[in-house]
């Protein structure tokens, strides 16, 4: 089972990322996004997905990250729904659960990076604690070697960039 803390610091990054999900202006989907290749929409898809896909594999379960289903027209109804899930799994999960709280940190921090670029949003006034867990978790397992085709190269992050922008940075985003 996970530390109380964990759960913590996961149910954090999914409600700070569903008050993003919910500042989306109306009519920005088609906007860019620091993802290359992805708008605002793709982005959202994809965000609100995250949550059931890591609920599967923390239950052991079989993921196909390559087909991402549409948010539908309630987005932040739906990845409220997904988080909630995530979260019992982790409850229920044991100390050999494929997937920890801090690489699920990992994904969220990074997205929730993207996010708040694309709308305009800055992070500084989000939990650091997230994404210091996440670029943690990315520097001890993100090598040259497998950082393809989820990561690019690492970027600088400016001096004195937050927590956000530097694991976004780490993440191979221009920041």
């Amino acid at each position: 089972m996970t530390s109380h803390d964990d759960q913590e610091v996961l149910r954090r990054a999914l409600d700070q990322l569903a008050g993003l999900l919910a500042d989306v202006p109306a009519g920005k989907q088609g906007d860019p996004t620091p993802c290359p290749r992805w708008r605002v929409q793709d982005l959202v898809d994809h965000i609100v997905a995250a949550p059931s896909r890591f609920a599967r594999m923390t239950r052991g379960e079989a993921v196909d990250w390559s087909v991402t289903p549409t948010a539908g027209p309630e987005p932040v109804a739906r990845f409220r729904s997904n988080a909630e899930d995530l979260l019992r799994a982790v409850a229920d999960a044991g100390p050999e659960a494929p997937v920890t709280p801090n690489w699920q940190c990992a994904e969220l921090a990074v997205h929730t990076w993207d996010l708040a670029t694309a709308i305009g949003r800055s992070t500084g006034d989000l939990d650091a604690e997230v994404a210091e867990r996440g670029l943690t978790f990315m520097r001890a397992g993100l090598t040259e070697e497998n950082r393809s085709p989820a990561f690019g190269p690492e970027q600088p992050a400016p001096e004195g960039a937050d927590a956000y922008r530097r694991i976004a940075a780490f993440a191979g985003r221009s920041v």
